[in-house]
C-alpha cells in the first residue's frame, strides 16, 4: 500500500505563495502519476493539476494555470505543488493522490481514477 501524506498548506494573504508536498511511503511513488485535488466546503472536489508519470507531462485546470506548478521528486518519494498568486476563491482542504495506471496513460484529473489518496492539508486565504 501507498500512504501519502501532505504537509504545507496554512494561512496566507491574497497574493501570496504556498508549497504543498505530498510525501509517500510504502511504495515507490516511481510508477504512479500525481495529481493535486482540492475541496471547498459545499463544494464537489476538483481536480487542479496532475503530473504523468511517463514523460513527466503536466495539467492544469483553468483556475489554477500559470499560477500553480506540479512537481514530483522519485528520489525523495514526493511530489509538490507550488502556489502563487493565491485567491481567497483557492481556499479549500488539498490533497495529493496516485494514480497506479502511470504506465499505461497520461495524467488525468478525474479523482476516480486515482487509487491513493492523502489526507488533506487546508489551505486558508485571507487578508
Amino acid at each position: 500500500q501507498l500512504q501519502l501524506v501532505e504537509s504545507g498548506g496554512g494561512l496566507v494573504q491574497p497574493g501570496g505563495s504556498l508549497r504543498l508536498s505530498c510525501v509517500g511511503s510504502g511504495l515507490p511513488m516511481d510508477y504512479y502519476s500525481l495529481g493535486w485535488f482540492r475541496q471547498a466546503p459545499g463544494k464537489e472536489r476538483e481536480g487542479i493539476a496532475c503530473i504523468s508519470y511517463r514523460d513527466g507531462s503536466t495539467y492544469y485546470a483553468d483556475s489554477v494555470k500559470g499560477r500553480f506548478t506540479i512537481s514530483r521528486d522519485n528520489a525523495k518519494n514526493a511530489g509538490y505543488l507550488q502556489m502563487n498568486s493565491l485567491k481567497p476563491e483557492d481556499a479549500a482542504a488539498y490533497y495529493c493522490a496516485a494514480d497506479s495506471a502511470g504506465p499505461y496513460r497520461q495524467c488525468v484529473m478525474t479523482d476516480y481514477e486515482y487509487d491513493y489518496w492523502g489526507q488533506g492539508t487546508q489551505v486558508t486565504v485571507s487578508s
